[in-house]
């Protein structure tokens, strides 16, 4: 019996665009868009200023709080601008420009650390900091946070979430497949930093391949074992992949830690795998780029602060009309207004959809069918917090969990009165948590 969670869907997955195909490395960019806020927490701080010249790797944003990390140039080059810029996020980012030199000049400060075994969890934790490591799977939360928790949270496990549930991304797919050695180094350099002596990578069992190429990895390694999860959307939830794989629930208004977890993606693994051995920090990530209105989908290894069309470029452009660009899935994606944000850490794919597959429809009246309420992972009861929303009952969707709500998009998917369920909670949540910081 497949382990898997309460609720979910089962939408068109759409991965055969690019699970076979291999990780290609994108070109150098001719200039970079670099926001300081790229992940949860305070935004960096930007310690350079127009006209300097920089080198790959060099440090350009200074962290100021511990929910933070620092930001580092992902090209050589010269910054011809440190100013607010549009995000992918929405509105603006405070963001460093450089323009490359072509030359790729690695920064002096650039070596790689002692071995793993020769260094401490404190050591271990710094490092993951400096690099400017956060998850790279989902909100971006920075990594050395995940690991400093409070002692009295008795976490004893550790999870990575492979899973890989959102449709046409194949990123992880590819990296199991291809740099397993990688995920399972960065693995033990969690257990380590933390003093954790279990750990568990959670894969769906519609990557059998990674399943495979995962187990001839660690079978010499004690204390990591690998879970083959139900083929299911949000798997990859950190709620629902810490039920599916241990059985315990986070509480309401909890994190994983409150549930003796924390959950790790198996590409921040990788990232951290790769400061280890080359003390690079986190310049460049893999994204996949797919979707009916790309001429070539491909899994691309990109520089962060590449321009999103010159992204699309390199898998050959547009096929069709453009309807819809996405960053991420269909799931969870944030649709684009403009092509010149930049790929950021958490960029785990670019979809492009053709006019005719982006479909709108008109809601209509609620007819109490309670789909919403089955599919949901968190239990919650979608239609009734979406009906507060709109006649602005933020206490009362407070009081129905709102802020337990994780986007995932389920309940708006199988609505059939189109009603757009998500949409309602996401702005509850915002007025909930503002009203929050008023008191």
């Amino acid at each position: 019996m497949l382990k898997t969670f309460k609720g979910g869907i089962h939408p068109p997955y759409n991965k055969d665009l690019t699970n076979s195909k291999p990780i290609e490395k994108a070109t150098l960019p001719k200039k970079v868009i670099i926001p300081m806020g790229m992940h949860i927490g305070a935004p960096s701080e930007p310690i350079v200023k127009v006209g300097d010249m920089v080198k790959k790797g060099q440090k350009i944003g200074e962290a100021k709080s511990f929910v933070s990390v620092p930001v580092h140039a992902s090209i050589s080059g010269k910054v011809t601008a440190v100013e607010p810029r549009p995000w992918p996020g929405g509105g603006l980012m405070m963001s460093v420009v450089i323009e490359s030199d072509g030359k790729d000049e690695l920064d002096d400060s650039i070596t790689p650390p002692k071995p793993l075994s020769q260094l401490s969890p404190d050591e271990i934790k710094n490092l993951i900091r400096e690099a400017g490591i956060t998850g790279l799977g989902g909100a971006g939360f920075p990594t050395q946070v995940k690991l400093s928790f409070p002692p009295e949270k008795n976490v004893d496990t550790i999870i990575i979430n492979a899973a890989e549930c959102e449709p046409y991304i194949t990123a992880d797919h590819r990296l199991l497949l291809e740099r397993p050695d990688d995920v399972v180094l960065g693995i033990e350099a969690i257990m380590k930093a933390t003093g954790i002596k279990r750990a568990f990578i959670g894969i769906e069992d519609n990557k059998l391949d990674a399943v495979e190429s995962i187990k001839k990895t660690i079978k010499d390694k004690e204390g990591i074992e690998v879970v083959v999860l139900a083929t299911k959307y949000p798997q990859g939830g950190e709620k629902q992949l810490i039920k599916a794989v241990t059985g315990r629930e986070v509480p309401s208004g909890g994190l994983p830690m409150d549930a003796g977890v924390i959950v790790n993606n198996a590409g921040t693994c990788a990232a951290i795998a790769n400061t280890l051995k080359t003390g690079l920090p986190l310049i460049e990530r893999i994204t996949t780029v797919t979707g009916s209105g790309i001429k070539e989908p491909k899994n691309l290894l990109i520089r962060i602060g590449t321009p999103l069309i010159d992204i699309i470029e390199q898998c050959g452009g547009f096929k069709g009309t453009p309807g819809k660009v996405l960053m991420g899935g269909p799931m969870m994606g944030l649709a684009q207004s403009t092509l010149d944000v930049p790929a950021i850490k958490g960029t785990s794919g670019l979809l492009v959809l053709e006019k005719h597959d982006v479909h709108l429809f008109e809601p209509s009246p609620c007819i109490k069918c309670a789909r919403c309420v089955d599919a949901c992972p968190i239990n919650l009861l979608p239609t009734t917090i979406a009906k507060f929303a709109q006649k602005n009952m933020w206490n009362e969707a407070e009081l129905y969990h709102a802020l337990d709500c994780v986007e995932c998009g389920c309940c708006s998917y199988v609505c059939p009165a189109h009603i757009p369920l998500t949409q309602h909670i996401r702005i509850a949540k915002s007025h909930i948590i503002a009203l929050r910081r008023k008191k």
